[in-house]
């Protein structure tokens, strides 16, 4: 079939847009990052005098870090309509976040959605797979205090004595409030098959849209974050607890992301913005952790409910192209999150003014010396 001349043009712009989004992308990097790593390494007598005060800088750093990663999707026209539970009402309390996995593409739009968040992103932890320590980012979140977990049977039960070890060293003494994990342990496209056979062994439902989630890394957290119960019986973590005015682990909130026909966007597409706008829509549905129970059993089962739930919702949006409405609602109430186009370049500004004074600086004493 012959190519017809505005065809061509379309495949010629789409090709030079993202030529040029991957170079911007790049330079993005080269100074955003480095930036990053100066300032805190300058800073170092600050964490020695005053360790609050310098985790406090740094989150601040992480989060314009994370807007910038976000603006690259933004400004391509890849937005997030949210549903559901407005977790806004729970951001200055601490929360584990349950996410669905798709592709790489959802950690960017969980970059994006909760940069409105409050102080959130700043004071939030990732669980992310260890290969994520080897990309360009893996220098800021090693930094952060973020948790690479290594995936497979052989590796499982070590990754949950060193997931308690990191909770236990960095996350309060860092003050985090909010951490995030996938449960599914992997992509859909790749765990689909595997736990579509394990439910059929088990009696367990046909999923599609999600699988069925690993409870290790669930259970650490529960066990290591929850503050002491009022009878005084610890629910885990209370050597942390004790030293900390935290009142400890207080919500679960049940995140469900969902894109247009079922195709999630991947980190490719979102550096190189081929794909045609695309909203993203993401629910929410909050649970006080009192209501999760502790046990294996109870906890396995529980959250087996959760991504049972999520797989309705999902059925649901592919089908309506809305999530349904909450418990006790007659209607499904959506929220457009929005970010301020000044906001991101002025940080992308700062980035590159911050690239500019490092280079000055070295420049500056490398003539002094040679």
């Amino acid at each position: 079939m012959a190519v017809t001349l505005e065809q061509a043009r379309r495949v010629g712009y789409t090709c030079l847009k993202a030529l040029l989004r991957f170079a911007f992308m790049v330079a993005n990097n080269l100074v955003a990052i480095p930036s990053y790593v100066l300032y805190l390494i300058v800073l170092q007598p600050l964490r020695v005098l005053d360790s609050k005060s310098f985790w406090y800088i740094e989150g601040v750093l992480f989060k314009w870090l994370l807007a910038m990663v976000a603006s690259w999707g933004w400004w391509a026209g890849y937005t997030v309509v949210e549903w559901g539970d407005d977790v806004k009402a729970v951001s200055e309390d601490e929360a584990m976040v349950l996410v669905n996995h798709q592709a790489t593409g959802d950690v960017c739009t969980l970059m994006m959605c909760l940069q409105d968040k409050g102080t959130v992103v700043r004071q939030m932890m990732w669980l992310m797979d260890h290969i994520f320590k080897y990309t360009n980012f893996g220098i800021v979140s090693l930094i952060h205090g973020d948790f690479f977990i290594r995936q497979g049977r052989a590796h499982r039960d070590q990754q949950l004595v060193l997931l308690k070890e990191h909770l236990e060293k960095y996350y309060r003494s860092r003050n985090r409030k909010w951490i995030v994990l996938f449960p599914e342990g992997g992509f859909l496209r790749k765990r689909r098959e595997t736990s579509q056979a394990f439910a059929k062994k088990n009696n367990l439902p046909f999923l599609k849209h999600v699988t069925l989630p690993r409870l290790g890394a669930t259970q650490v957290i529960l066990k290591t974050l929850v503050a002491p119960q009022e009878n005084g019986t610890p629910a885990g973590g209370d050597a942390v607890i004790k030293d900390s005015k935290s009142k400890g682990l207080q919500w679960v909130i049940d995140t469900t992301i969902a894109y247009p026909k079922g195709e999630p966007l991947d980190i490719q597409t979102w550096i190189l913005g081929y794909r045609q706008p695309t909203v993203t829509h993401v629910h929410y549905r909050i649970f006080p952790v009192k209501d999760v129970p502790a046990e294996p059993e109870a906890l396995t089962h529980w959250l087996y409910q959760r991504f049972i739930e999520k797989e309705d919702l999902l059925t649901h949006f592919y089908e309506t192209g809305a999530f349904p409405p909450l418990q006790g609602q007659t209607k499904s109430i959506s929220r457009e999150m929005t970010l301020s186009n000044l906001w991101l370049v002025g940080i992308q500004s700062l980035a590159f003014l911050s690239g500019g004074m490092w280079y000055c600086i070295f420049q500056y004493f490398y003539h002094c010396l040679f």
